[in-house]
């Protein structure tokens, strides 16, 4: 069930807010008159929300693959505003390339900003929530963890990650009053590609039939995106305004579709592997009326 109200003067704390989902996301919550913690590794990013909103934003340095960043900037934001309700896990990018392509070195990185990154934020803001006995972490994950996309094996895994810590997450912090959504969304109209996605310079001739040229696959793609950031950010504040929230939100149709997709792939390879699958017992298990 949705709230009937908005609850007015939240203080939402969002990583990533210079450009894309995230500064769309702090442009709404900041026009209804919530407080936002604005991060960018570059604070002058956001210089322009802080200064047309004095009292209700603050521009902080961060860069979540710095955990001294994550924990000055969390401690601005308590000692600015109190308290934290939302966390907003935005911040990433994505490597493109296939398994052999990618080196150790950028599948590291990568996950440095998508996985541990976002385990910095929580380790920092869970005390301040669990003090509190309220809060809610919306971690953005991707449509691509349902997608066996060839070249975006690490990103998705990156991403896998992160909803497989967010989970257990959820139950855990439960008790507390403090709820975890994890967002999926689909291909929305921000410059993500082109400013987000880091495409590998190693290209292993072999893998061209199969799967081309990922330059010009991506070269204009930000902009044929159907998805509506504004439409995202008001569905992630109502997921927020819920009584009930979902632990998953998927957004966009694209998205809603592949995950349904994905869904039916694997009950249907469930079902069609499930008497091999269950008779690894030392007695043999009934399936169908067989034996």
């Amino acid at each position: 069930m949705v709230a009937s109200s908005v609850s007015q003067a939240r203080v939402w704390f969002i990583t990533g807010s210079s450009r894309g989902l995230g500064r769309v996301l702090a442009e709404t919550l900041l026009e209804r008159g919530e407080r936002v913690v604005l991060t960018a590794r570059n604070p002058q990013q956001v210089e322009d929300l802080a200064a047309k909103y004095p009292s209700c934003a603050l521009a902080v340095r961060l860069d979540v693959t710095k955990p001294e960043q994550v924990r000055e900037a969390v401690k601005q934001a308590i000692a600015n505003f109190g308290r934290i309700d939302v966390l907003v896990n935005n911040a990433g990018y994505s490597t493109v390339g296939t398994i052999e392509e990618v080196s150790d070195d950028a599948v590291r990185h990568l996950f440095e900003a998508n996985f541990f990154g976002v385990l910095e934020m929580l380790r920092a803001v869970l005390p301040h929530m669990r003090q509190q006995r309220s809060g809610h972490i919306l971690n953005i994950s991707s449509m691509l963890c349902f997608a066996a996309s060839a070249t975006n094996g690490f990103y998705s895994s990156s991403k896998l990650a992160l909803e497989g810590i967010s989970g257990a997450l959820a139950n855990e912090v439960a008790p507390f009053g403090i709820k975890v959504t994890i967002v999926e969304p689909g291909a929305f109209r921000t410059d993500f590609i082109t400013r987000s996605v880091v495409v590998t310079d190693t290209h292993i001739e072999d893998y061209k039939a199969s799967i081309g040229d990922i330059r010009q696959q991506l070269r204009n793609a930000d902009h044929d995106k159907l998805g509506d950031p504004k439409k995202a950010s008001l569905a992630m504040i109502q997921v927020v305004d819920s009584d009930n929230p979902p632990m998953r939100l998927a957004l966009g149709a694209d998205a809603v579709d592949l995950i349904d997709g994905a869904l039916e792939f694997i009950k249907a390879e469930l079902d069609a592997w499930k008497e091999v699958a269950v008779n690894t017992a030392f007695k043999e298990i009934v399936v169908g009326g067989k034996t």
